[in-house]
């Protein structure tokens, strides 16, 4: 009922209003430089009235709750940006590291190298027989190997250092997760929405989601409390309220998908490693005996890898003895027995049936123990994001620059050594030096001897590059008498000259054709899987026309040997003996001419012509080997200036978004102090009330 006490009543709330007020506002000084605090305030709100004479009277203030400053709209679009911001901070970062590799120092780098090389053939074509000129193309040629080597490595370097910058990251992700779920429970124990809100677990909250935002890309649903989901935009729950899902940063797998009714039992194998992600998908059924067939892709089934002709390749499902190749030569493939990788499989493949494998350390979240897939950021080959992936942060970027950035200058970088290898090996093994051979062996074997060469299960590294055609040999007496030549017969009991087929001969076939045709001088053998010549006592022989790239496939009377940028190499031959660097060839008489520089000649002219280069990612382009390089360094230079521009943009928008949201929930010092003065009189006046009223109590008491 009003009266004086209620009048003191009214005092007495107001002066517990005005200090919370007060309160909230030291907090809120106090942590005006506080990462991630957002300002406070008490929400005051007018007591309930009574009817009574005069009429309705009210019964003061009430400090209703304390809530804080903050606009969740802001701030899940600050994530989004702050998430794509450090995806390509770190990508720029990275990237500024690779164009310092491909610059051009004074000193000299690949192109300077690449030049040298060809200017060094062509002083050879003037001086064929002359020592010095032949060891300055050794030396000169060890410089752009160098130079080679040093770029693939340090690329290596780099794609290594990516996977500790990585394991760093998954590590406090998984923490900041724990975090995040253990603040939901606190959340939900001790908030009472519009009573009791949890503003410092909430503060804290979204920090640690801010910093979650940083690592990866993250959609964030607020339930109420401690109701909060948190996923992936690909969909992965990372936090449901108290519960959190762990991501792990584990080894390389294979993952298995068949069709419904398959009764594919077997394992599909794999060696080697890769920068790519392939999916094998049977498109023809049957046993992996060589009956059914696959194709591959590195794109999640979207496109197939195709030869340098840009068509389809369907490779045969067979056994570890016939494993398949793939183009860019980094891992091959079989289907075996599921407990014994060496056995063959026994069990029929079906279309559709679809295999994973990821040759590389992956990201996986586990859903729980057993079960778990792969979030590994992907880039396309368009240059977009696998959406099922994850795709922002600073794992985004360091994966994207591991696997597609670094990736592809790698393979871009082995695509121009193996181009080197081959255009260079392909003349000079036609050419003849200032020494003929005793003994030849051959720099590159197979996997399978009995295969044809031009298979992919062949595991010879330049087999597509096989024509039909032929060879020539020329063998020679110890007084250097010309004693046979010709080409070899590769079926001695069909009449005339049978030519090398490379999708029906083998190594084997190449061997008999050898010993069949020149069995009387030369004896050709396998050792290790390789080619090797032996000249017979008292004869010796050298290579003339080749019309099917047999000698370059196998390495056989070649300038280079390896077919990577990480090992490629001089053959031994010429490193040892500088004489058999084939600056000429022989001629129609079986002679080498003094001076004869055909082979100089043409190796240099290579400087100035296109030459077909293949690539998983981009087929096959036709420029000369200077300018593929040059593109190669453009790459770099693009993709650098890519990311540094979308680092600044998402940064502005970053920025512009946390400042917005500052402007929303940052403490401003001028205001706090006004409000301080204000609630600072507010509260005097509150005590002035309570003595008004007390001084009403002691008149009525006088009364008496």
């Amino acid at each position: 009922m009003p009266g004086i006490n209620s009048i003191l009543d009214i005092g007495r709330q107001a002066l517990f209003a005005h200090q919370s007020a007060i309160e909230v506002i030291g907090n809120n000084i106090a942590n005006a430089n506080t990462p991630g605090y957002r300002r406070q305030e008490v929400r005051l709100e007018e007591a309930m009235a009574i009817d009574f004479y005069p009429g309705q009277l009210g019964t003061g203030v009430k400090a209703k709750e304390v809530f804080r400053h903050f606009d969740a709209f802001i701030e899940e679009q600050y994530n989004t940006r702050a998430s794509l911001r450090e995806l390509y901070d770190k990508l720029h970062e990275a990237l500024q590291n690779v164009e310092i590799l491909f610059k051009e120092g004074e000193d000299g780098g690949i192109n300077k190298a690449l030049a040298k090389f060809f200017s060094d053939w062509q002083e050879l074509s003037q001086r064929p027989e002359d020592t010095s000129t032949r060891t300055a193309l050794l030396g000169d040629t060890q410089n752009l190997l160098n130079a080679i080597h040093l770029t693939s490595d340090d690329l290596n370097k780099l794609q290594q250092q990516m996977d500790d910058f990585i394991e760093q990251d998954v590590d406090r992700v998984n923490e900041i997760l724990k975090e995040i779920a253990s603040i939901n429970g606190k959340i939900t124990v001790h908030e009472e929405p519009g009573k009791n809100n949890a503003n410092e677990l909430r503060d804290k909250r979204d920090a640690l989601v801010r910093e979650l935002a940083e690592k990866l890309d993250i959609n964030y649903i607020d339930n109420g409390l401690g109701r909060v989901i948190i996923t992936t935009k690909g969909g992965h729950t990372l936090v449901d309220g108290t519960n959190y899902f762990k991501i792990k940063f584990e080894s390389p797998k294979v993952l298995t998908s068949l069709v419904p009714g398959s009764t594919f039992t077997d394992s599909i194998y794999y060696e080697g490693s890769s920068d790519y992600e392939y999916t094998v998908k049977v498109v023809t059924a049957g046993p992996a005996n060589g009956t059914a067939q696959f194709k591959v892709s590195i794109d999640g089934g979207k496109t197939f890898l195709k030869d340098e002709d840009g068509n389809d390749i369907v490779y045969t499902a067979d056994s570890y003895a016939n494993r398949i190749t793939l183009p860019n030569g980094d891992i091959t493939i079989w289907f075996g027995d599921s407990s014994n990788s060496q056995n063959p499989a026994t069990s029929n493949l079906s279309v559709g049936d679809t295999f994973t494998i990821i040759p590389k350390k992956g990201l996986y979240w586990y859903e729980n123990s057993s079960s778990f897939m792969n979030i590994t950021p992907q880039v396309m080959p368009d240059g977009s994001f696998n959406t099922r992936r994850v795709q922002g942060g600073s794992l985004g970027g360091y994966f994207s620059f591991r696997d597609s950035y670094i990736g592809k200058y790698k393979e871009k970088l082995d695509a121009f050594a193996k181009s080197i290898v081959w255009e260079v090996n392909r003349i000079h093994s036609q050419g003849a030096g200032l020494d003929k051979y005793t003994y030849a062996n051959g720099t590159y074997g197979v996997t399978n001897t009995s295969i044809a060469l031009g298979n992919y299960a062949s595991g010879l590294g330049f087999g597509n590059k096989l024509q039909e055609g032929n060879l020539s040999l020329f063998v020679y007496d110890n007084s250097g008498n010309l004693v046979a030549n010709g080409p070899l017969d590769f079926d001695n009991a069909t009449a005339g000259i049978q030519n090398f087929d490379p999708n029906n001969h083998s190594l084997e076939d190449v061997r008999d054709a050898i010993n069949n045709t020149f069995g009387t001088y030369i004896s050709a053998s396998i050792v290790d899987n390789k080619l090797v010549l032996q000249a017979n006592t008292n004869y010796s022989f050298v290579f003339g026309e080749d019309t099917s790239g047999l000698l370059s496939a196998l390495g056989i009377n070649t300038y280079f040997q390896g077919n990577e940028a990480n090992d490629i190499a001089l053959n031994d031959f010429i490193r040892n003996n500088i004489s058999y660097i084939n600056a000429g060839h022989v001629n129609g008489a079986g002679e080498v001419n003094y001076g004869d520089n055909y082979i100089a000649l043409q190796i240099a002219e290579l400087a100035h012509k296109n030459v077909g280069i293949y690539t998983t990612i981009e087929g096959t382009t036709s420029q000369t080997l200077q300018e593929y390089y040059n593109s190669l360094v453009g790459n770099v230079g693009a993709d650098t200036e890519m990311s540094e521009f979308n680092y600044n943009y998402n940064k502005t928008l970053a920025d512009d978004l946390n400042s917005r949201q500052e402007e929303v929930s940052g403490v401003n010092m001028d205001e706090e102090m006004t409000n301080l003065i204000k609630f600072q009189n507010s509260y005097a006046a509150a005590a002035k009330l309570i003595n008004v009223a007390n001084e009403m109590v002691q008149t009525l008491i006088s009364l008496r």
